[in-house]
């Protein structure tokens, strides 16, 4: 038996968040491909939501991250740290929604009496785009087959002795694009 547990609604019919986006966004496993690199401090899994995408298709660009064992990484929002971040680059016919990203615990580093809000479990970073259903955007996409996202995940991660040097990972992921059905059905 399923169960409705949540409802999404768009501010213009013609814009849809796929399901893939939906279930990222409400912490749900996705069947789809993905791709896992390392640090010592950190393990990081990052996938699109969708593979093929069409004008108006909402869908996400999503980060499992785990740190190491009694590793931290910063939450956003922390001063005097590098706090951990994602940032994609900006290209026609792509618009980018703030990402998303977990409540923080605290951390008290003893030695210095500080407290600060951390990661040491994992968790998931949910970057949510659009692809522009503009006729500007769609003058930009025209002829293109896919899109080529690129972004940079920046981090500090620390343990209760020491800070690593802090990283940037460059992320890519590629979508087909597909254009919309504009032709009307015959009877």
């Amino acid at each position: 038996m399923l169960a409705v547990t949540s409802r999404f609604f768009e501010p213009a019919y013609q814009e849809r968040s796929t399901v893939g986006s939906i279930m990222a966004r409400l912490g749900n496993n996705i069947d789809v491909q993905a791709t896992t690199s390392s640090s010592p401090q950190l393990e990081l899994t990052s996938f699109a939501t969708d593979s093929t995408v069409a004008p108006g298709t909402h869908f996400s660009l999503v980060l499992d991250v785990r740190p190491a064992r009694g590793a931290h990484v910063y939450a956003p929002g922390v001063t005097g740290y590098r706090p951990i971040s994602l940032s994609v680059e900006a290209q026609p016919g792509l618009v980018m929604r703030g990402a998303q990203y977990p409540p923080a615990e605290d951390y008290h580093f003893k030695p210095l009496n500080e407290h600060v809000k951390v990661y040491q479990r994992t968790f998931r970073i949910v970057q949510d785009l659009v692809i522009d259903a503009s006729a500007q955007a769609q003058a930009a996409l025209k002829g293109a087959s896919s899109m080529t996202i690129k972004g940079v995940l920046s981090y500090q991660a620390c343990d209760d002795k020491l800070c690593f040097t802090p990283q940037s990972v460059p992320l890519t992921w590629t979508v087909t694009l597909r254009q919309l059905d504009r032709e009307r059905a015959k009877p």
